[in-house]
C-alpha cells in the first residue's frame, strides 16, 4: 500500500489569508510549507481510494475511471466540497462511502450525479476490498464522524489509521485500536498545547496521548494549523512522531 497527503491541513489552510506569521509567511515563499484541506489518495494494487474530498479541482487532479472509490470522514464543507463539481462530469460511477449522516452536506444526496452514494458504513464491522479489509471507528467531532483503519490482506504489520477529525477518541475505539498493531497512524492535531481544553480537533498534548496509547510505528500528524506550524518551528517532537506535508508519500 501507498498514502499519498494530497492535503494535511484544516478549513482555514496554511498560509491563512490576511496573516503575516512566520509560518504563513514561510508557506507564502515556499509552497511545500503550504497546507490544503485534509485528505490522502490511498493505493494498493490497482486500488486508488480518495480519502476525503475538500480537495478542489478534482476533475483536473483525476482522469475519468482512475478513482476505485471515495471515503468520506464527514460532511463538513473541507471535506467534501471538491464532490460538488465532480458531480457534474460524465463516465462511470464513483463509489463513495462514509459514515450514516442523513443531513450529509447540502444538496449531494438529492442531486448526486456520478457519485454514487453507497449504503453507510456500520463502526466496526469490516469491509473487504480488493486488497484489504477496512474498518469504521467512530470519532469525536462535532460532527458524525468516522476514522478507519486500512489493513492489507495477508499482512496484518502492513496496517494504516486515518483520525480525522477528532478531539480524544471515543471510548471504543481506543481500545478497538489498541487491539489492533498499527504500523502508521495519521492523527488530527491542529493545535499547539495551550491552555483552553480543545474542541473539535486535538491539540499536540492530546495527539502525544493518543499515540503512546495506540503504539504505532510511527504517527503522523495531519490537519495541522498555522499555530501549530509556529509551535512545531521550536520544539521537538519524539522520533516516532511527524507532521506530514502535502506531497509527502509513504510506502506502507
Amino acid at each position: 500500500m501507498q498514502l499519498t497527503f494530497l492535503g494535511t491541513g484544516g478549513a482555514q489552510q496554511v498560509p491563512v489569508f490576511g496573516c503575516g506569521c512566520l509560518a504563513c509567511q514561510r508557506a507564502r515563499h515556499d509552497n511545500r510549507y503550504a497546507r490544503g484541506p485534509c485528505s490522502a489518495l490511498l493505493q494498493a494494487g490497482e486500488e486508488k481510494i480518495l480519502i476525503d474530498a475538500g480537495q478542489c479541482h478534482l476533475e483536473q487532479r483525476f482522469a475519468p475511471g482512475e478513482l476505485s472509490r471515495i471515503v468520506l470522514t464527514h460532511y463538513h464543507m473541507d471535506h467534501v466540497q471538491g464532490l460538488f463539481p465532480l458531480r457534474w462530469g460524465m463516465g462511470e460511477p464513483i463509489p463513495v462511502f462514509g459514515p450514516p449522516d442523513s443531513q450529509g452536506c447540502d444538496d449531494l444526496f438529492k442531486h448526486p450525479g456520478i457519485l454514487d452514494f453507497q449504503a453507510p458504513f456500520t463502526p466496526f464491522e469490516p469491509v473487504q476490498w480488493p486488497g484489504m479489509t477496512v474498518t469504521p471507528v467512530p470519532l469525536q467531532h462535532s460532527k458524525i464522524t468516522f476514522g478507519y483503519v486500512f489493513r492489507k490482506n495477508g499482512d496484518p504489520g502492513n496496517t494504516l489509521a486515518w483520525l480525522c477529525d477528532t478531539c480524544g477518541l471515543p471510548p471504543e475505539t481506543l481500545a478497538f485500536l489498541q487491539n489492533a498493531p498499527l504500523g502508521h497512524l495519521v492523527l488530527d492535531c491542529s493545535h499547539p498545547p495551550g491552555g483552553t481544553p480543545p474542541r473539535n480537533h486535538n491539540d499536540i498534548t492530546q495527539a502525544l496521548a493518543i499515540h503512546h496509547a495506540l503504539q504505532p510505528q510511527h504517527t503522523w500528524l495531519s490537519h495541522i494549523s498555522h499555530g501549530l506550524d509556529n509551535w512545531l518551528q521550536e520544539n521537538r517532537l519524539p522520533a516516532s512522531v511527524s507532521p506530514a506535508w502535502d506531497g509527502m508519500t509513504l510506502a506502507l
